[in-house]
C-alpha cells in the first residue's frame, strides 16, 4: 500500500499526551497577541495504528523503556503499564510540519532519560525547511531542537532502513547521523547541541530509486542509512573505537572505523549487488549481521540476501534462509536475542503476496525456520496464531483465496525488534500497526506463539474529510490508505473500515443534512469503483456507477434531502445525478476540478469553487453559474461549508501566503463575500452545537489569529474567536478538515496529517461560573482507580477514576487523599486541585461535576516524587470513604 502523504499545497506541485499534558517543545517564538483561551481535553477517536511504522527502538539499559518512529506521525514512546504508546512530538507546529516525519530514533543506553529524532519530512522542495535533531533529557517529555543544513526524509524511499541516528554506548555525548542527498555523515560530540560533517567519511551514497523523476522524490540520493557501534571496543567514557556505517551504494555498502571515527575505510571482502538495509551487531559472538535488498524499499523489493560478518576474523559468510534464485523479496528488518546470544531473526519485507516472512535461526544463521510453510499449496502452516480482535478491521473485511490470509502476518515489515531484556517479547511493524508476541520462544519448541497489535496510542493516519451528522454516529472519517471508519463510541476501535468498496484512500464524504441516514464517499481505488453510498448512515455500502474518465474520487456532495448528488472526480469533469449514482450528467458552467458542496436546507442548491470563483447551481447540480463574488483566492487551496438549518448561509477558508489568505463569510449563497478583518489566515471552517443562549452555531477553524497558528472557537459569529489548542497541542499541519459535533457544545473533530483524527472536549460550559463554593458533599458509595501511567527520574503521571456506585446523580464532587511519599503535584487536568503537605483535594471543574448514577469521572495531573512513589491507598468524598480498586 503505497502512503502518499502529501499537503495540499504540494499536489498542486505532484494525519499529545493524550487526555493530559502533552509533551512541549522547546523552540524561541515570537511574541504572540493576547487572545482568549480555553482549557480543553484532547484524545484520539481511537483507530489503533492506520500507518507504516518504519522503526522501533528499544533501549539496551532500561527494561520496558522502548520508542516507536513514524514516516510522518512523529514518534512515540512505549507505556509498559498500560501497554500503549504516548505520542512525543504533538508540540510540532504549523510552520515546523515537516518535522513529524521521524527519519530515525535514538535512545541512550548509558543515560535512558535520553532520546534523539531526527525529524524532515521529504527531502525536496515539498518540506521547505530543513531537517533538525531534536533532544530530550526527559524521555521525549520536552525537547530541544537543532536545525541542520540540509533537508531529512522521514516519508522518503529508503526510510525503513536505519537507524541512521546512533548514541556511542561509552560515551554517549558522541552521536552519529547518517544524511541523504550525497550530505554525507555527521558528528555531534556534546550530545547533539551542535553538529558537523565527518569530513574524511569516503562515500555520501550513489543509490537512487529513479533517476528520471523530476519532481525529486525518487531521484534523492538515499545517502548514508545505518550506523552501528561495537561496544566491546570501548570503555565507560572513552569513546567507542569500531564503528560500522551502512551506505547506500550497491558496491560498496560497507565501511568501518577502528579508530573512534579519525579514518575510515571499506569493509573488504564484502557482497556487492545490493544495498545494505540494517547492519546488527550480536558483540558476544563477535556476528555483525548483514540484511540486503536490491531496493532502497520500503514498497519495492526484488530480491535479497542475508550475510554475516565475523568482526575477529573478517570473513564473510552467507546465510540467507532462501536460494537466491528463490527470493522474490528483499530483506530489512533484522535483530538479535540479547539474552541468547546466536538468536538472530529478519524479515522479507517486500513479500507483499502472499504474505510477509519472518525467518528465525538459533544458531548464527546456521539453519532457519519461516513464521509459515506451505504444506500442500496453497494449504500453509503457520507457527502462529493471531488475534486483532483489538483491531478487527486489520482483516480488511477480506476473505481471500489460499495462500492469502486475513489478516496477514503483514507487508512492508522492516522494523523487527526482540525485546532485549526478554525473549519472549518481539515487536514488528507493518504498512499498517505494530504487530507483537510476548511468547515468542514458543516458536522453537514447536508450540505456536500468539501475534497481537500492539499499537494503541500510536495513531497514524492522514485525514482528509469529516463529518458529524445530527443523527447516528458522532463521527465519519476520509482517511488515507485505509479508506475511514464509522465511530459510534469515539473511544473504542470501530470494528471495520468503510468496505464494498474499500478504497485505498477516501478523499471526500458527505451526509444528507435532513436525512442523515444517507451517506456518500468518494475515494481512489486501482480497479474498482470510486464512489459508493449508504442509507445506513455509513454501516453498510454499496457501489455507485463511475461516469467515464474518472481516475481519482475528488469531492462530492449530497443534496440536504439525499435525493441526488453532485460529484467532482479526478480525471473528468463534474457529474450530478438523481438517485444512487447509476446514471451520471454532465454539469455545465464549473470547470473539471472544482471542489464542491452542498446547501444543507434546499436539496437543489449546490456550490463550487475554483480558482477564485465561486459557482452556483439551483437546479440540483445540472447547470452552474459563477458568482460575481470578487477577492477570494486565487488558487485552489480553498475549502468551505454551509451552514446547516440556514439557507444560503457559507463560509469559506484558504488562501495562500502571497495571496488573498483567510476567512469569508455570505449570507445570500455565494452572490456576495465578506472577508473577516479578525482572521489573518484560515485554512478550514466547521460548525457545532451553539453555544447555551446563543443563536448561531459555533465556528471553528485551523487559522492564524492575532498572530497566533491554532484551532480557534467562535461563539458570536466570528465576531470574537478563542483559542482552544495549546502549543503542546498543534500536530503538525492540520489543514484538511474540521467539524463540530451537532450534539455536544465545545466537541471539534480535528484532521491531521498523520495523528488520526484528534477530538478535544471544553471545560467552558457556556455559562458562568458560581465559584469555589463551600465543598460539595455527594451521597452514595464511590470508587477510585488510581494510575501512574508514566514515570522518570523524578517524575511521574497518574490519572485518576472516581465512578459514582450509589444511587442518586452527584451535581459536585471533591476527592481527598494523602501521599505518603513526599509528593507534589505540579500540574492537573480535568480537575481543581489544593495541597497541603501530603493531603491533596480535588475539585471537580464546571463542566465535570455532574456525575450520574453508575458514571464515572476521569483527571489527572504530573507531579514530583524522590525516593519512593507509593501510590495512595484510602480516598475519601467529601467525608465519606471511597473503595479503592
Amino acid at each position: 500500500m503505497r502512503r502518499t502523504r502529501i499537503l495540499t499545497a504540494v499536489l498542486a506541485l505532484a494525519a499529545g499526551l493524550l487526555a493530559g499534558i502533552p509533551p512541549a517543545l522547546a523552540a524561541d517564538r515570537a511574541p504572540q497577541a493576547a487572545l482568549a483561551a480555553d482549557t480543553y481535553t484532547w484524545k484520539n477517536a481511537r483507530i489503533d495504528g492506520g500507518g507504516f511504522v518504519p522503526g522501533i527502538v528499544f533501549n539496551r539499559k532500561e527494561r520496558n523503556l522502548a520508542y516507536a518512529r513514524t514516516d510522518i506521525g512523529g514518534a512515540y514512546r512505549w507505556q509498559q503499564s498500560t501497554k500503549t504508546w504516548t505520542p512525543l512530538l504533538d508540540s510540532v507546529g504549523w510552520d515546523d510540519w515537516g518535522h513529524t516525519g521521524v527519519v530515525s530514533l535514538a535512545s541512550d543506553s548509558v543515560d535512558p532519560n535520553r532520546v534523539y529524532a531526527a525529524v524532515g519530512t521529504y527531502t525536496n522542495s515539498w518540506d521547505p525547511k530543513n531537517g533538525a535533531v531534536m533532544r530530550s533529557s526527559d524521555r521525549g517529555a520536552s525537547w530541544q531542537k537543532t536545525n541542520l543544513p540540509f533537508k531529512l526524509g522521514g516519508n522518503m524511499p529508503g526510510r525503513g532502513m536505519g537507524e541512521r541516528l546512533a548514541v556511542d554506548p561509552n560515551k554517549n555525548s558522541v552521536l552519529y547521523l547518517g544524511a541523504p542527498s550525497g550530505r554525507g555523515l555527521w558528528r555531534s560530540t556534546d550530545s547533539g547541541v551542535t553538529w558537523s560533517q565527518v569530513a574524511n567519511f569516503p562515500n555520501a551514497g550513489t543509490y537512487v530509486q529513479d533517476p528520471s523523476d523530476t519532481s525529486g522524490y525518487a531521484s534523492d540520493n538515499q545517502g548514508i542509512v545505518w550506523v552501528t557501534f561495537d561496544e566491546s571496543t570501548g570503555t565507560s567514557q572513552n569513546a567507542t573505537k569500531t564503528i560500522y556505517v551502512g551506505v547506500a551504494d550497491k558496491d560498496n555498502a560497507v565501511y568501518r572505523s577502528t579508530d573512534a571515527g579519525a579514518t575510515w575505510s571499506r569493509l573488504g571482502g564484502q557482497p556487492t549487488g545490493y544495498l545494505a538495509h540494517k547492519g546488527v551487531l550480536d558483540a558476544t559472538n563477535g556476528h555483525l549481521y548483514l540484511a540486503y535488498s536490491d531496493k532502497g524499499g520500503p514498497y519495492d523489493g526484488g530480491k535479497g540476501r542475508l550475510w554475516r560478518y565475523d568482526t575477529a576474523a573478517g570473513t564473510w559468510k552467507d546465510i540467507s534462509p532462501v536460494a537466491e534464485a528463490d527470493t522474490y523479496y528483499g530483506f530489512s528488518g533484522l535483530t538479535v536475542d540479547r539474552l541468547k546470544p546466536g538468536t538472530v531473526m529478519a524479515t522479507a519485507y517486500s513479500s507483499w503476496w502472499p504474505d510477509t516472512q519472518i525467518f528465525r535461526s538459533t544458531d548464527s544463521g546456521g539453519t532457519w525456520t519461516r513464521a509459515w510453510d506451505y504444506t500442500s499449496y496453497p494449504t500453509r502452516e503457520n507457527r502462529y496464531t493471531m488475534d486483532v480482535s483489538s483491531s478487527p478491521w486489520l482483516t480488511w473485511g477480506a476473505d481471500p483465496s489460499p495462500p492469502e490470509q486475513a489478516p496477514k502476518l503483514g507487508w512492508m515489515t522492516e522494523a523487527l525488534e526482540i525485546d532485549p531484556f526478554d525473549s519472549d517479547r518481539m515487536m514488528y511493524g507493518t504498512g499498517a500497526t505494530i504487530y507483537g508476541t510476548e511468547n515468542l520462544t514458543d516458536w522453537d519448541s514447536g508450540a505456536k506463539f500468539t501475534i497481537k497489535p500492539m499499537v494503541r496510542g500510536l495513531e497514524e493516519t492522514a485525514v482528509n474529510d469529516l463529518a458529524s451528522p445530527p443523527s447516528g454516529a458522532p463521527l465519519l472519517s476520509a482517511l488515507g490508505d485505509i479508506g475511514g471508519f464509522r465511530h459510534t463510541d469515539l473511544d473504542k476501535v470501530p470494528s471495520m473500515m468503510f468496505t464494498q468498496p474499500n478504497f485505498t484512500t477516501t478523499t471526500s464524504l458527505d451526509f444528507a443534512e435532513s436525512n442523515p441516514s444517507t451517506v456518500v464517499r468518494v475515494g481512489n481505488l486501482d480497479s474498482g469503483p470510486h464512489i459508493a453510498f449508504s442509507t445506513d448512515n455509513g454501516a453498510h455500502w454499496f457501489a455507485g456507477t463511475d461516469p467515464a474518465g474518472v481516475s481519482e474520487g475528488g469531492t462530492v456532495a449530497a443534496a440536504a434531502d439525499g435525493s441526488r448528488f453532485v460529484w467532482s472526480p479526478g480525471g473528468t469533469g463534474v457529474r450530478y445525478t438523481q438517485g444512487f449514482g447509476t446514471s451520471w450528467q454532465t454539469s455545465s458552467g464549473i470547470p473539471a476540478g472544482a471542489v464542491v458542496e452542498s446547501d444543507r436546507v434546499d436539496p437543489k442548491v449546490f456550490y463550487g469553487f475554483k480558482s477564485g470563483k465561486f459557482y452556483v447551481s439551483t437546479d440540483g447540480g445540472a447547470t452552474f453559474t459563477a458568482s460575481s463574488a470578487t477577492g477570494l483566492p486565487s488558487g485552489d487551496s480553498v475549502r468551505f461549508k454551509a451552514l446547516p438549518g440556514a439557507e444560503g448561509d457559507v463560509w469559506l477558508a484558504g488562501g495562500e501566503a502571497d495571496g488573498a489568505y483567510g476567512l469569508w463569510h455570505s449570507t445570500d449563497g455565494g452572490a456576495n463575500f465578506t472577508r473577516l478583518s479578525n482572521v489573518e489566515q484560515a485554512d478550514t471552517i466547521g460548525f457545532g452545537k451553539a453555544a447555551p443562549g446563543a443563536s448561531y452555531q459555533t465556528l471553528y477553524t485551523s487559522a492564524k489569529i492575532g498572530g497566533v497558528r491554532g484551532i480557534f472557537r467562535s461563539t458570536d459569529k466570528g465576531a470574537s474567536w478563542t483559542r482552544i489548542n495549546d502549543d503542546a497541542h498543534q500536530w503538525g499541519w492540520t489543514g484538511a478538515a474540521i467539524t463540530g459535533d451537532p450534539r455536544v457544545y465545545g466537541r471539534v473533530y480535528v484532521a491531521t496529517n498523520g495523528r488520526g483524527v484528534v477530538y478535544g472536549d471544553t471545560s467552558d460550559s457556556g455559562t458562568t461560573d458560581p465559584g469555589p463554593g463551600p465543598d460539595p458533599t455527594p451521597t452514595g458509595g464511590c470508587t477510585v482507580t488510581y494510575t501512574v501511567t508514566n514515570q522518570w527520574s523524578g517524575g511521574f503521571q497518574a490519572d485518576v477514576r472516581l465512578t459514582n456506585t450509589g444511587s442518586g446523580a452527584w451535581s459536585d464532587w471533591s476527592l481527598g487523599w494523602s501521599f505518603a511519599d513526599g509528593q507534589r503535584i505540579t500540574q492537573a487536568w480535568n480537575a481543581e486541585h489544593t495541597q497541603s503537605g501530603a493531603a491533596v483535594t480535588a475539585r471537580n471543574v464546571g463542566w465535570n461535576g455532574n456525575v450520574a448514577a453508575g458514571s464515572s469521572v476521569s483527571f489527572g495531573f504530573t507531579g514530583s516524587w524522590s525516593g519512593a512513589n507509593a501510590k495512595p491507598t484510602a480516598f475519601k468524598l467529601g467525608d465519606r470513604g471511597c473503595k479503592v480498586s
